[in-house]
């Protein structure tokens, strides 16, 4: 069984940062992508980026440039880095595990999800 926990959410202005960080227990980790995905209310859950276990990763169009995904197998650890935040980045922020070490962009994929962070970017 495998338990996430994220933490960094929050409040920010737009064209601020923010760093999430997701905490992962359990024995699998380092041979597992990580995806974070995101979702407001009324709407679908969207993959933000994905990242394997070789280090590949994958963006959505509306991050690239904007946010970096990274992992520490040593720390079982996944984070997002967020830089020049938009209001339309506001949503709850989720990070999962797959049982599989390549990526994957829809939701069914993963087997491990966090509780969510929220992150709230004003204008």
């Amino acid at each position: 069984q495998v338990q996430l926990v994220e933490s960094g959410g929050g409040l920010v202005q737009a064209g601020g940062s923010l760093r999430l960080s997701c905490a992962a227990s359990g024995s699998t980790f380092s041979n597992n992508a990580i995806g974070w995905y995101r979702q407001v209310p009324g709407k679908q859950r969207e993959l933000v980026a994905a990242i394997s276990s070789g280090g590949s990763t994958n963006y959505a169009d509306s991050v690239k440039g904007r946010f970096t995904i990274s992992r520490d197998n040593t720390k079982k650890m996944g984070f997002l880095q967020m830089n020049s935040l938009k209001p339309e980045d506001t949503a709850v922020y989720y990070c999962a595990i797959r049982l599989g070490r390549i990526i994957a962009t829809t939701p069914n994929d993963y087997s491990y999800w966090g509780q969510g962070t929220q992150v709230t970017v004003s204008s």
